[in-house]
């Protein structure tokens, strides 16, 4: 009887303790739920941290990952806001000497040239909404990075700075 009452107070205990996480599990995460990447909830973009290395301050942007012709050619356009922690990298696959403008775009954005080093070559600054003006890179370019407007030479980024995503 005593085997009996030890092995269904086990089994009880197995069974809560099976229902409910340690505090070794708090938090965690499942390898399905870890492995699924952020979407912006707007654009549908997913969206991958690239950090803009300047002197040795690096910057981090949400960015909305821009890889197909046609989410590279809508872009940021009629979007009324973004943060100042937020952006949008297109990747050029193949790289090219890309250039932008700001058809239906809204705000103001900094345009930020890559090139193949994963350095800016240069920074198209404060591009006016609406300006069909064309933006080019000066060089081959692997990847643009907009963000808002102004922001680039408020925090110091600059041509020769490291990107990373």
């Amino acid at each position: 009887m005593k085997q009996l009452t030890r092995l269904v107070a086990i089994s009880a205990l197995a069974l809560v303790a099976g229902c409910s996480p340690g505090a070794a599990d708090a938090g965690a995460k499942t390898a399905t739920q870890a492995a699924v990447p952020a979407v912006h909830p707007v654009s549908g973009l997913q969206i991958t941290p690239v950090t803009v290395t300047s002197g040795s301050t690096p910057h981090v942007f949400k960015s909305e990952v821009a890889r197909t012709s046609a989410e590279q050619a809508k872009g940021l356009m009629f979007r009324t806001e973004i943060g100042d922690d937020e952006g949008m990298i297109f990747l050029r696959n193949p790289p090219d000497v890309a250039t932008f403008w700001m058809r239906n775009t809204v705000i103001p954005l900094d345009i930020i040239f890559v090139g193949l080093d994963r350095r800016i070559i240069n920074i198209a600054a404060n591009a006016k909404p609406y300006d069909e003006t064309p933006l080019p890179a000066a060089g081959p370019t692997l990847a643009v990075l907009e963000i808002n407007g102004g922001l680039a030479a408020k925090l110091g980024i600059k041509p020769g700075d490291k990107l990373d995503w």
